[in-house]
C-alpha cells in the first residue's frame, strides 16, 4: 500500500510516499578488478515519492564512482505493482534491485524471487534495527534489506486542550486517556476521533501486549483472534473509542479522519503524519494549532506498540548482475545516505542511531521513539488474503464495540478467517 508522510511541518502541501533504509559510510568496498563493472548498467525500480531527486543523484554519484558501472533509477506507481513485480520477477531480465512493500516480502520471499542477502547483513546490518528487519527475513534467512519505515502518532489540537486546562502531552496512556475525558468535560470538543475500524491502530495494540493475530497449529496458521491478550488490546481500544462520536462500522478513511480533525472540534485523532495534509487543505487556518506526540504506552518508558509500515530493498533471484547489485545496496544503505534519505523524507531511518536525521522534523521525532517497539500484520504469505474486504479483523472489531465480548466476536469470524488464511475462498 502507499504510504505518506509529511516531510516537514508548515509546509502544507509537502506529502511523500514512504519506504526505508541502512548500511555504513559507503565509500569502501572491493571493486571488480581495475576497471570495476565498468560498461554495466544497474536497474533499480524504486516506488513513486520513495526516494527524492538529491537522494538519487547523491546515490548515483556514489555509485558510479565506486564501481564505474551505471545505475538507472526507473521509478513505479503503487497501484498494480504486485502484479508488475511478479511477472518481472519471471521474466529473463527482472530490474536487478527493487523497492518493496515489508508485509509483501515474504510472500515474494517464498516463491524464490529474492536472492539470499545474508552475506550483505553480515557485512553492513549488524545495528540494523531488529524490529524494522524483521520482515526482510523468511524461513530464518535474510532475503531483503530495511529501507524506511513510518508509524502513527497521536495528532492533536492545541487549542482544545489549552481550553481544557491541558499544559503538558501525556506520558502514559492513563494519562492519555485522563487528558481525553477532561476535553470532554471541560470542552465542547469531541475528545477524540477514534472509527470502529481504525485497525491498523488496533494491530499496533496487539504488537504492545506482545502477541500476533494468528498461531500456528497442527501446521498451518489459523485465526488467533481469541487469544486473551488480542482481547486485551480490544479492550483498550474500545475503551478510548467510548470517547468518540466515530461510527464504530467505519474506517478511518471514511470519511477521512484528516477532514474531521479539520473541522476544529475534535481533540486529537490517531494517524499518519500526513494525515494533517488533509486536515489543513479542509481548514487552513488549523495549520497552526496542529500538534504531535508518541502515542503514549502502559508505562512512560516504553510507548504504545505501533505497526510500522515501509519498504525493503530486494535484489531478484534472477538478475545477472546480482554482487553489482550488493554494491549498490552497500552505498543506498549506508549511514550516509540512509541517513540522507530519513532527513530528505522525514522517515524512520533502519538504524536507530540515525533518528539524529529526524531533528526538527516533529511528526518525525515523535514516531521514531515507538519503532523500536513497533511490529506488523504477520509475516506469512497467507495473510494477504486476511486484508481483503470485508476484513474479518474490522468486523471483529464492530462486533466487541457493539457490545460482544472479544470472545464472543472472535468466534464469529473465525470460520471466515481461517478460510482465508487456507486461501480456500
Amino acid at each position: 500500500m502507499k504510504r505518506k508522510l509529511i516531510s516537514a511541518i508548515g509546509v502544507a502541501g509537502m506529502m511523500i510516499s514512504l519506504a526505508a533504509c541502512g548500511g555504513d559510510n559507503g565509500d569502501g568496498g572491493d571493486k571488480a578488478g581495475a576497471d570495476g563493472y565498468a560498461g554495466e548498467t544497474l536497474t533499480v525500480w524504486v516506488m513513486d515519492g520513495s526516494s527524492p531527486d538529491q537522494w538519487q543523484k547523491d546515490v548515483q554519484t556514489a555509485f558510479e564512482k565506486k564501481t564505474k558501472a551505471k545505475v538507472k533509477f526507473e521509478v513505479q506507481q503503487w497501484n498494480g505493482i504486485q502484479q508488475k513485480l511478479t511477472t518481472a520477477l519471471s521474466e529473463e531480465n527482472p530490474p536487478d534491485v527493487f523497492e518493496i512493500g515489508n508485509t509483501q516480502t515474504p510472500a515474494y520471499a517464498k516463491t524464490g524471487g529474492l536472492a539470499d542477502l545474508a552475506d550483505l547483513k553480515n557485512e553492513i546490518g549488524g545495528d540494523w534495527t531488529a524490529s524494522l528487519n524483521e520482515s526482510s527475513i523468511f524461513d530464518g534467512k535474510q532475503y531483503a534489506a530495511p529501507w524506511y519505515f513510518a508509524n502513527r502518532v497521536v495528532l492533536y489540537n492545541k487549542k482544545v486542550w489549552a481550553d481544557a486546562g491541558i499544559k503538558d502531552t501525556p506520558k502514559t496512556r492513563d494519562e492519555f486517556y485522563a487528558d481525553l475525558k477532561q476535553i470532554g468535560e471541560k470542552t465542547d470538543a469531541e475528545p477524540i476521533y477514534l472509527p470502529g475500524q481504525n485497525w491498523y491502530h488496533f494491530v499496533g495494540l496487539t504488537i504492545g501486549e506482545g502477541v500476533q493475530l494468528v498461531k500456528e497449529q497442527d501446521g498451518k496458521y489459523v485465526s488467533n483472534l481469541d487469544d486473551p491478550k488480542v482481547a486485551a488490546a480490544m479492550e483498550t481500544y474500545k475503551k478510548f473509542q467510548a470517547l468518540s462520536k466515530a461510527p464504530k462500522d467505519k474506517d478511518e478513511a471514511t470519511p477521512q479522519q484528516g477532514e474531521v480533525f479539520g473541522k476544529g472540534n475534535v481533540g486529537a485523532f490517531i494517524g499518519m503524519g500526513w494525515e494533517a495534509g488533509i486536515a489543513i487543505k479542509a481548514n487552513p487556518k488549523i495549520e497552526k494549532e496542529i500538534g504531535y506526540f508518541t502515542i503514549p504506552g502502559a508505562t512512560a518508558d516504553k510507548p504504545e506498540g505501533v505497526f510500522l509500515g515501509g519498504s525493503n530493498l530486494a535484489v531478484a533471484a534472477g538478475s545477472k548482475k546480482q554482487e553489482l547489485a550488493k554494491e549498490f545496496l552497500k552505498i543506498a544503505l549506508s549511514d550516509k545516505y540512509e541517513g540522507e534519505l530519513a532527513k530528505l523524507n522525514g522517515v524512520i531511518p533502519n538504524k536507530e542511531a540515525l533518528q539524529s536525521n529526524l531533528k526538527g522534523n516533529v511528526v518525525a521525532e515523535a514516531a521514531a521513539p515507538a519503532a523500536a517497539g513497533g511490529g506488523t500484520t504477520p509475516l506469512i504469505p497467507e495473510w494477504a488474503a486476511v486484508e481483503n474486504a470485508p476484513n474479518p479483523v474490522k468486523t471483529y472489531m464492530t462486533a466487541v464495540l457493539n457490545g460482544k465480548s472479544p470472545a464472543e466476536a472472535a468466534k464469529q469470524v473465525e470460520d471466515e478467517f481461517n478460510k482465508r488464511l487456507s486461501q480456500q475462498q
